[in-house]
């Protein structure tokens, strides 16, 4: 089942941002399903809206540490966020920012993170009721316990696990990130909870593992936190990927079944991704529809109820990763694949 609530907006350019997350890889995998033949008149059966979730100061409590939060509820929101989107160069220089071209302020883009974390929560609550959720949004697993990073000011992931942990809804989860970058944030954040078990599949080199993992001082760089499982793939070794991936997976297998499993599913590894960073992954469109495959079926196959985010996903053509694996995964949870 797809969560997308079309009233409320998505994207960065309209607050004067130019890191390329476009309003069309929403819209053009909706209108790419709205329109298809046979899901298109079952629109009822696969589309939920809308966002009903609500977030409040204790569920972020739960994750982030409270000078951090009181930070974002306060004048310093904006300061924060600039830091998080780094829209601000060490000469002082707007990067990849144009105050001149917002229409709001970004105060107001805290408003569309907090929908983003619900919409999270809600996709764990349909997943766990329906057995299979893909949530329009979502996946920001960069953000630490004490900052943002990485364009992700709150980490929705565990934040929704941990809310759901609180209620008593679920007792333990997985987190599977297929995202080009590492789920630092997730790892740092879950580390010697034997709750949640994490796998990440991301570029060896590169952004967030670009700097030292101790500063002069000797503090330790939160980025470096080791997954449960952690696949690097190095430069060049786009063909080793699935192989790699499907070893993660028989590791994971080893563990406990979880009560939910969050599939933090980036369209960035794709090599038409138009953001710098992602550079050393160039996997063919065929090779992320086998990715998402072998992880849908291996979760499906343990009948583990699985939530999907977007996460990263740059340009103009990421949409069609996720169109070619939605298009399957609804035709299997309607019953029309054979």
């Amino acid at each position: 089942m797809i969560l997308y609530d079309d009233s409320r907006k998505e994207g960065l350019i309209e607050f004067g941002i130019e890191i390329p997350v476009l309003l069309s890889r929403v819209l053009n995998t909706f209108d790419f399903l709205k329109s298809h033949e046979i899901l298109g008149p079952k629109i009822d059966q696969w589309h939920i809206r809308p966002i009903e979730e609500t977030i409040s100061r204790d569920d972020l409590l739960r994750v982030h540490s409270a000078d951090y939060i009181e930070k974002l509820f306060s004048a310093g929101l904006e300061k924060e966020i600039i830091k998080t989107f780094e829209l601000i160069d060490e000469a002082g220089n707007y990067h990849r920012y144009d105050p001149n071209n917002a229409v709001f302020p970004l105060s107001r883009l805290f408003d569309r993170i907090l929908d983003i974390v619900a919409g999270t929560v809600q996709s764990c609550w349909v997943a766990l009721d329906k057995g299979f959720c893909f949530a329009f949004s979502g996946g920001m697993h960069h953000a630490q316990h004490a900052y943002g990073a990485g364009f992700c000011v709150l980490n929705d992931i565990v934040i929704a696990i941990r809310k759901l942990q609180a209620e008593g809804l679920v007792r333990t989860a997985w987190v599977i990130d297929v995202d080009a970058h590492k789920g630092d944030g997730t790892a740092a954040l879950t580390k010697d909870d034997d709750t949640i078990a994490t796998l990440s599949i991301h570029m060896a080199n590169g952004w967030p593992l670009d700097g030292a993992e101790y500063d002069p001082q000797g503090n330790f760089n939160p980025s470096f936190t080791p997954s449960d499982i952690d696949i690097p793939i190095a430069r060049g070794e786009d063909d080793l990927y699935i192989a790699r991936l499907q070893e993660g997976l028989d590791r994971l297998d080893r563990r406990p079944r979880p009560d939910l499993a969050v599939v933090v599913s980036g369209a960035d590894p794709y090599h038409k991704d138009e953001l710098p960073s992602t550079g050393d992954m160039k996997l063919s469109l065929a090779q992320l529809k086998e990715r998402d495959l072998l992880t849908y079926n291996f979760l499906k196959e343990r009948h583990i109820p699985r939530a999907y985010l977007m996460a990263g996903g740059y340009g103009e053509s990421c949409w069609e990763v996720y169109a070619r694996f939605l298009e399957w995964a609804l035709m299997d949870n309607l019953g029309l694949v054979k």
